[in-house]
């Protein structure tokens, strides 16, 4: 009897903790519903000035009216903003969340240029799982912190190593287009959206991916199949909630892709970072090469020994942070931008000519053969009359600041330029203006020479044939 006792007391005990545990769930979201509708009651209030498009249900907003096509939802963005171009600012809402839309100048450019309002919209959260709290996402400490410490591996020099990548990856497109040439019109998105996404995995990872030749591959599709999800589920705000998100395909499908994505970059940073563990000891990888010799640094090699204020590296997840969002921000963006500009060269066959001629300008319609012997020859150089008129007069105030605006930066190089440029000319130019000086100071000057009787040789510097012959007189002081 005593266990029977027991039993039903134990019972009754689970009963009433069930019981106890579903009220204080219930009283829990009964509270936070209580929460969130005060807070929608303040903003609406709050905001009620700011013109609203019309049509928003209470607690669903405007959501039953937005279009979930890309296309279609962009159509209607734009609709709206031309019907309310007479207002500064558009409100809008995604449930009970206001949503601010802003075209104008004057009010884009209080929020761009402030200093404190640097945190990201909440719906940048769903690209958190992806890019994690890398410079897209991040903000605060973090994001200045971040900025800071990878400014510098976006220096032009060092932009410069890469063009080797892209001239590489832009012949293989070439390449590729040529079956078109003369053929039925056809759809160049891709292959230059291929074409960018080499770019940026061999200029961010090191990885040559080569997706313009195996456009299958399982990374490529992972990539366009999470911006894909990323923003449809932006638009849907029943799946905004993770748990809620994982009922749906899409949220498993989210899970799958990312883990494809996440393996891929972390096993190429770490087979990176051991590279440069080698490399470090001296060793060379299997191919024998060590990574100091490899044609270019990738971001990745950058990232891997950048360091902050206080001298401590990137962890290897702060680094995969920064990869991910390198390969997220850094294909689609430049491939579209590439395809509009062809389209409009397109559409307007007189700015392409321009183009054409510009181009003409800078490449010639001449191929070096690789191996052939340069000779840049300055004399001619500095006397193009497109930039120095008149050449042979002596007009010194060529060279003065506001004379040489818009002149070409390679026009008149009397110490070369670029990473072979004179170490000393400082130097030079130090010593020539100081015994110049001295000369000018105590003497008057007369050339007794013509300009024909020069006898210009060009040796290993150019030389005057028969001397310089001048005549000296004693300098008159001003008497003024």
């Amino acid at each position: 009897m005593v266990a029977v006792w027991l039993v039903h007391v134990g019972q009754k005990l689970l009963l009433w903790g069930v019981l106890s545990a579903i009220s204080l769930a219930g009283a829990t979201l009964i509270l936070s519903f209580l929460q969130m509708m005060a807070s929608y009651a303040h903003n609406w209030l709050q905001m009620r000035p700011i013109p609203t498009i019309p049509g928003a249900y209470p607690f669903l907003g405007h959501l039953l009216m937005l279009e979930r096509g890309g296309k279609e939802f962009f159509q209607q963005l734009i609709h709206y903003s031309e019907e309310y171009r007479h207002v500064p600012m558009l409100k809008l809402w995604l449930g009970t969340v206001p949503v601010i839309a802003m075209d104008k100048a004057e009010t884009i450019e209080v929020i761009l240029t402030s200093s404190k309002q640097i945190d990201k919209s909440y719906l940048y959260t769903f690209l958190q799982p992806w890019l994690g709290l890398g410079l897209l996402t991040s903000t605060g400490n973090k994001w200045r912190s971040r900025r800071k410490m990878l400014t510098p591996t976006f220096h032009f020099t060092i932009l410069e190593d890469f063009l080797g990548v892209m001239n590489e990856q832009a012949n293989i497109l070439v390449n590729k287009l040529e079956k078109h040439v003369d053929g039925e019109k056809f759809n160049c998105f891709f292959y230059i959206t291929l074409c960018a996404l080499d770019i940026i995995c061999e200029t961010a990872m090191g990885k040559n991916i080569d997706a313009q030749t195996n456009d299958d591959s399982e990374y490529v599709r992972a990539v366009y199949r999470m911006s894909d999800l990323l923003h449809r589920r932006m638009k849907t705000i029943w799946f905004w909630h993770d748990v809620l998100y994982l009922l749906f395909k899409e949220g498993w499908d989210h899970k799958r892709n990312l883990k494809i994505l996440h393996n891929f970059t972390t096993n190429v940073i770490n087979e990176r970072a051991n590279e440069i563990k080698r490399d470090e000891e001296g060793k060379s990888d299997d191919k024998g090469t060590t990574l100091s010799n490899r044609k270019c640094k990738a971001f990745l090699d950058l990232l891997l020994n950048v360091m902050d204020d206080e001298g401590n590296k990137l962890s290897l997840e702060a680094i995969q942070e920064e990869v991910d969002t390198f390969m997220f921000e850094g294909h689609d963006t430049t491939a579209a931008g590439i395809n509009w500009a062809l389209y409009l060269l397109g559409c307007y066959p007189e700015v392409q000519k321009k183009l054409n001629n510009e181009l003409d300008e800078v490449f010639g319609g001449y191929k070096v053969v690789k191996g052939s012997q340069i000779v840049l020859v300055p004399y001619a150089l500095h006397r193009d009359p497109r930039y120095f008129p008149d050449p042979e007069e002596f007009k010194p105030e060529r060279f003065f600041p506001e004379n040489s605006v818009g002149r070409h930066p390679y026009a008149y190089v009397p110490f070369s330029a670029g990473p072979r440029n004179c170490i000393g000319q400082r130097f030079a130019m130090m010593e020539e203006k100081v015994v110049l000086s001295w000369i000018l100071r105590h003497f008057w000057v007369e050339s007794n020479q013509k300009r024909e009787e020069l006898g210009l040789t060009g040796e290993l510097i150019l030389r005057p044939t028969n001397g310089i012959w001048i005549k000296l007189k004693r300098r008159i002081a001003d008497a003024s």
